[in-house]
């Protein structure tokens, strides 16, 4: 049992130190002001997808049509960017499946 622990543990450090080291090195790039957007663009945003959705395309050409896509596209990545999301790595998962299959 303690060969286990003792695997997993340095399974733990193995696996998050580089996620840690690379972290702190990306933070250093990053500027201090954070751009967070209102809520009344974020309202303004989701209205303009969904005009674009609700739109009549069948008279577009095919570069209208192209352009509505990457302008829908760059408005659900603004919207994206903004939100509040938790990002879990694939090492973490493994990392949580094998700690699971170890204790249990």
């Amino acid at each position: 049992m303690r060969t286990k622990l003792f695997f997993a543990l340095l399974m733990v450090f193995a696996l998050s130190a580089p996620a840690t080291f690379a972290a702190s090195k990306a933070e250093k790039n990053v500027a201090t002001t954070e751009n967070k957007m209102t809520s009344e663009e974020a309202s303004r945003l989701t209205k303009r997808v969904e005009e674009i959705r609700d739109m009549d395309k069948t008279n577009l050409t095919v570069t209208e049509k192209r352009e509505l896509r990457k302008e829908l596209k760059a408005t659900k990545e603004n919207i994206r960017k903004d939100g509040g999301y938790i990002y879990v790595s694939v090492g973490t998962v493994i990392l949580i499946i094998i700690l699971v299959i170890l204790l249990v």
